[in-house]
């Protein structure tokens, strides 16, 4: 099971379709951030994205 619940983000957006793009957005930024800045990222910037954008609905 992925943490977060993929049904508690889909909730959230239009589609399905939006959901992965606006994740996969989100996780080039990280990587990115993370690659300029010189820091070694040890999760998946995937799952960070997924991660964040969950503790965006939360608030």
């Amino acid at each position: 099971m992925l943490n977060p619940a993929i049904g508690k983000l889909i909730e959230n957006t239009d589609s399905r379709y939006k959901l992965v793009l606006d994740i996969a957005k989100k996780a080039r930024d990280i990587a990115k951030e993370a690659e300029d800045n010189g820091e070694i990222i040890i999760e998946k910037p995937v799952t960070l994205a997924m991660n964040e954008m969950a503790a965006d609905i939360k608030d």
